[in-house]
Parts: structure tokens; C-alpha cells; sequence
């Protein structure tokens, strides 16, 4: 059981009630709309992290598997975005190195564990080192490298609910969310 509740859609704002009727019924979300006026907003930003983004969706997947990891309590981040990472590519072989915690390990390119150091840095030090954010620069535009911080704090952001709220866990819906 959560330790938070989920909100009673009928007790919502009429605009999160309907929201709610129109997205995949995940914990994620419920909880989420606890915070009325922040999550149609918060539901337009994760969307566009998703689907608008110019850094690669696989490199995305990789990001978001490496926060869940490093995230004590965010188990929900990882199986949702294992399905996810698959659907856009991410091997199973990288999948199996990143829940082994190998992020250096051979299935990824250099750029891959480019975008896989930086994350870490991140997320453990709040910021990479002088080296890894120009191995990153020299990699990634500057829009990626951007986009790849505004995924990261995302990602973090959910974990930490997840963690905090501890949610009950839902069955992968990939399609749903990338489609």
C-alpha cells in the first residue's frame, strides 16, 4: 500500500478528472495528481521529454534506466522504462549491464558511456567533472546535453516521489506512453 494516497478522481478538479479518464491508469499518474495544478503541466512535460526531444530516444532510455538504478525506491522507474528502452532500440544486453550496474560495460558505444557517465555524475555529485562534461560536449550538442540534464532531473524528480510515496508497482505499458 502507498504511503500516500492516491487523490479520488471524483473529488479532483474537473480538468485532472479528466485527464485522468484519458491517460494509461498508472500509479505513477495518481499519485502524481495530487498536485492539482502542477500535474497537467508536469503530465505536458513529461510528453514532450518522451517524443520532442533531439537527443537520441535510445540515449533517453539509457539516462532514465541509469537514474532508476541509482535511485534507492524507484524500482517502478526501472520497469516501466526497461519496456520503454526496449521499444526504442536499447538491447537486452545493455539492458542486463545497466541492472548489473555496468555502465561501462561492452554492449555500449563511447557515446553511450559518455551519456551514461554524465548521468551518473548528476545524479551522485549534482554536476559531471571538467572531464566528463567535455567528453559530453564533444559528443552532444549543446541542446542534447540540455535536454539530457532536463531528462535527468525529471527522472530523479519521480524517483524520489516513487521512493517517497512508494507506489504500487504497474505492469509495463510502453506503447502507450511512446506512441
Amino acid at each position: 500500500m502507498a504511503r500516500l494516497p492516491y487523490p479520488d478522481p471524483e473529488a479532483a478538479s474537473p480538468r485532472v478528472r479528466e485527464v485522468l479518464e484519458q491517460i494509461p491508469p498508472l500509479n505513477i499518474f495518481r499519485m502524481m495528481a495530487n498536485a492539482d495544478s502542477a500535474f497537467v503541466p508536469w503530465l505536458r512535460w513529461g510528453g514532450a521529454l518522451l517524443t520532442d526531444l533531439e537527443l537520441p530516444a535510445d540515449l533517453r532510455e539509457i539516462a532514465i534506466l541509469r537514474v532508476a538504478r541509482l535511485t534507492p525506491g524507484a524500482e517502478y522507474e526501472w520497469v516501466q522504462h526497461e519496456a520503454i528502452a526496449r521499444s526504442v532500440g536499447v538491447s537486452e544486453a545493455q539492458i542486463a549491464a545497466l541492472a548489473r550496474d555496468e555502465p561501462e560495460d561492452d554492449s555500449f558505444n563511447e557515446r553511450e558511456k559518455i551519456v551514461l557517465r554524465f548521468t551518473s555524475e548528476v545524479v551522485t555529485d549534482a554536476r559531471p567533472s571538467e572531464q566528463v562534461l567535455e567528453e559530453a560536449k564533444a559528443e552532444l550538442s549543446a541542446r542534447e546535453v540540455v535536454e539530457l540534464l532536463m531528462v535527468i532531473g525529471q527522472y530523479m524528480l519521480v524517483g524520489r516521489v516513487m521512493a517517497t510515496a512508494e507506489i504500487e508497482m504497474d505492469e509495463p505499458v510502453a506503447e502507450d506512453l511512446t506512441g
